[in-house]
């Protein structure tokens, strides 16, 4: 993935997410961390993907401190995600006024 830069790059809400894969035939799944970030027009990116050690707080700040070194300045005002403990110690880490939400689907 090309390092994009973000400088001046608002974004009103972020979603994160872990997706387990087993490509292989190791005994234990590889997590890929993901970020999909939206513009205040409504357009989607994704921001920032890496494969993590499960969904763990220090894997999610590697992954936020990245962005942040890639420009990513302005802190977005709402993030989403699926409830994972280690993202939002993370978020709260490296975004202290990201606001939280808990998302619908996995709310169930």
């Amino acid at each position: 993935m090309a390092k994009a830069r973000f400088v001046g790059t608002p974004l009103r809400l972020r979603v994160g997410d872990g997706v387990y894969l087993q490509a292989r035939m190791e005994p234990q799944a590889e997590c890929m961390l993901v970020l999909i970030g939206a513009t205040p027009e409504g357009k989607k990116e994704l921001i920032g993907f890496r494969t993590g050690m499960r969904e763990s707080a220090q894997s999610w700040k590697e992954l936020l401190v990245d962005l942040k070194a890639r420009g990513l300045s302005i802190a977005p005002e709402v993030a989403v995600g699926d409830g994972a403990l280690g993202f939002w110690k993370a978020l709260d880490e490296t975004f202290p006024s990201t606001r939280h939400q808990r998302c619908w689907l996995h709310k169930r």
